[in-house]
């Protein structure tokens, strides 16, 4: 199919539109925009499946801008198509408050799927929402899912190593409605691509099993792009990438040059590209109205596609009970109820709790997928009787991510944001290092989803100080919007598992590998959502209170009946197994749990960072562990009964 006269006017609008933005802003992106207007063009009104005026429809098409730095390329597309994004809004590119910011922000711009910026992040999203929507077309059948992810990337992005951890797995899970554009365009911030990266790309996805399509110099042939997006969209049993030779800038006076990549056009040379371009070189932020009339035509041209699927989900919705759950709460009724718990003076290891909800959720919560990096078992992240997601089981819930834990963290995020489902990760807390780029994005995007992170403290025991967290649990608390819980004992668990699942956003459970005592006699679920309560009250009047978290908090209360016996001065034991949540909570509450006129003491194992906002003396680990025996670590870095006991006597005295 041929193109004409008015798709290269509607090109040379968004090359100018991506002149004009970051000019006015005096800061952006403007080459790569340039360099990519008519691949955009061509899959916003001839490819994708859309429509503007419904931006959250569940069965449309998902367009990633992996390559984020050129979001002006995206809200053009968006302005162009008829999205709530006006002419102004553009104006206001990269300006306070501005529905335009410098990066792509999901939740703040309608049309814009992901949080991209950090890169590589954007590709390893677009496998997430590959295996969403096979998994849910497979069990609900493709009258209610059938769509395609479509991912622009660059060198940038292929350079991280995460792509090559989300490409990998996505080859071996062989997701067909994936495809990747890679804008080859040879340039980086500092130079050409060459002075840091010779890698094969075409043999690089090959190995990893994706099918390869070459389009070489066609970045301005329109035929040939449509081509090789239908062969890509038409490709079964493997994801695609289209490797594209790109210029950015083109056709500026910068054109492939480093300084393009950022913002090097200003008055004169936005003017002769735009004399180039055969658009007005005086004017800014140009569209003509033949040129809206063609992208606002494009932007609804889906719409009887919507209409005829939102009919068919009608009719279909009463008799499709996986529907309505997945497109209401998420939970059958009955769901709490299922949730374990455990008698007083049992010992059980938290992330063994923890695998005991997730199984228990499963029936009830048919969202819920996930599973460890390789550590599956070891993390409580194993699901039973549920499948395993592959290529022969697309139906599965239980997902095998290998050792890939920076990509299994964007992957969650993707999976949590093409909604519907429910991702939760598992691997050890040491290596949450591994996926904090990943994690700080589901808290900027508010992504939905569980992190479970065990073997939380030195008690990891022989492995040594590289698989023993010290920092982690403070730095976690550090990311805003993330609530980190770390349950004292089981049925804290089970009650952190109850407010995970309806929380609106991530959630990260710290977890225990060794046995802890079952301290709580039920669930607790209105203390545990408070973020802190009073787990034990003193039988004195009050002189003391010790404040802890995860296994720590039994440490607590042993000593606070030994305190109370030898130094005869009552001890209150406060549990606080989410900082960020008992935060949020009044003043009055807070000084209710935690009397400011009575001393303090926390009891953590790990950095006290953090802690002095709630205890007077904390008593934590503040260097890094030691292999031993898990007991004779916590015991030689002074997480015991007899440091709290010292500590309190020399507070009390």
């Amino acid at each position: 199919m041929s193109f004409s006269e008015i798709d290269q006017r509607s090109i040379a609008v968004i090359k100018g539109l991506a002149m004009d933005a970051p000019h006015a802003a005096k800061s952006g992106h403007q080459g790569t925009a340039m360099a990519l207007a008519p691949l955009a063009h061509v899959l916003w009104t001839r490819i994708m499946k859309y429509d503007a005026n419904e931006p959250l429809w569940p069965d449309r098409d998902r367009f990633i801008l992996s390559a984020g730095h050129a979001s002006i390329l995206l809200y053009s597309m968006l302005h162009l198509t008829g999205y709530e994004l006006t002419l102004q809004d553009l104006k206001d590119f990269r300006q306070w408050d501005s529905r335009t910011p410098g990066h792509p922000e999901h939740g703040h711009t309608d049309g814009v799927e992901v949080t991209t910026g950090p890169l590589g992040q954007g590709l390893a999203n677009g496998v997430g929402m590959a295996i969403a929507e096979r998994n849910l077309r497979t069990r609900l059948g493709s009258s209610f899912c059938d769509h395609n992810i479509w991912v622009v990337c660059g060198d940038g992005d292929l350079s991280e190593g995460i792509s090559h951890e989300a490409a990998s797995l996505a080859g071996h899970l062989k997701l067909d409605r994936l495809t990747v554009i890679y804008d080859d365009n040879r340039i980086t911030i500092d130079g050409a691509t060459d002075l840091a990266l010779s890698d094969n790309a075409p043999l690089r996805f090959n190995s990893y099993g994706w099918n390869v399509i070459e389009l070489g110099d066609k970045s301005s042939d329109l035929d040939s792009i449509e081509s090789a997006l239908l062969e890509a969209k038409s490709e079964l049993g493997k994801p695609s990438v289209i490797i594209l030779r790109t210029h950015i800038g083109e056709p500026s006076p910068h054109t492939d040059t480093a300084a393009v990549h950022g913002y090097s056009l200003k008055d004169e040379e936005i003017k002769e590209t735009k004399i180039a371009l055969c658009i007005p070189e005086n004017e800014t932020f140009w569209v003509p109205e033949d040129v809206s009339a063609h992208y606002r035509k494009a932007g609804t041209r889906s719409r009887e596609i919507r209409e005829e699927w939102e009919n068919n989900i009608q009719t279909a919705e009463g008799k499709n009970d996986l529907w309505s759950i997945l497109s209401g709460s998420g939970l059958r009724e009955g769901w709490k109820e299922s949730l374990p718990t455990w008698n007083a003076e049992e010992s059980v290891a938290t992330r063994k709790a923890s695998n005991e909800c997730i199984q228990s959720l499963m029936e009830f919560m048919p969202g819920l997928v996930g599973g460890g990096a390789d550590l599956t078992g070891n993390t409580g992240t194993s699901i039973s009787d549920h499948g395993i997601q592959s290529a022969e089981e697309p139906e599965g819930r239980q997902i095998f991510f290998g050792v890939r834990e920076h990509a299994m963290g964007a992957i969650s995020n993707g999976i949590a944001l093409h909604g519907k489902l429910f991702p939760v990760t598992g691997t050890f807390l040491v290596f949450s290092d591994y996926m904090r780029g990943a994690v700080r994005l589901a808290a900027l995007s508010n992504a939905k989803s569980v992190f479970v992170w065990s073997h939380d403290s030195v008690a990891v025991g022989e492995d040594g100080p590289t698989h023993q967290p010290i920092e982690h649990i403070a730095s976690l608390r550090a990311i805003p919007n993330l609530d980190v819980f770390r349950p004292a004992d089981a049925n804290e668990t089970s009650s952190a598992w109850e407010i995970a699942v309806t929380h609106e956003g991530p959630t990260a459970m710290l977890l225990t590998r060794q046995d802890t005592p079952v301290i709580t006699s039920k669930k607790n679920t209105d203390g545990v959502s408070k973020g802190a309560y009073i787990i034990r009250e003193a039988s004195l009047d009050a002189g003391l209170t010790l404040i802890a978290t995860g296994s720590e908090v039994a440490v607590a209360c042993q000593a606070a009946e030994r305190i109370e016996s030898d130094l005869n001065s009552g001890v209150r034991v406060v549990s606080m197994p989410c900082m960020e949540r008992f935060e949020r909570q009044n003043t009055e509450y807070q000084k209710s749990v935690i009397d400011p006129d009575v001393p303090s003491i926390s009891i953590e194992a790990g950095s006290t960072f953090g802690w002095n906002k709630w205890a007077d003396f904390p008593i934590g680990i503040n260097s890094f562990g030691a292999s031993a025996p898990g007991d004779i670590a916590m015991s030689k870095f002074g997480i015991t009964v007899q440091a709290a006991i010292e500590a309190a006597t020399n507070i009390l005295s």
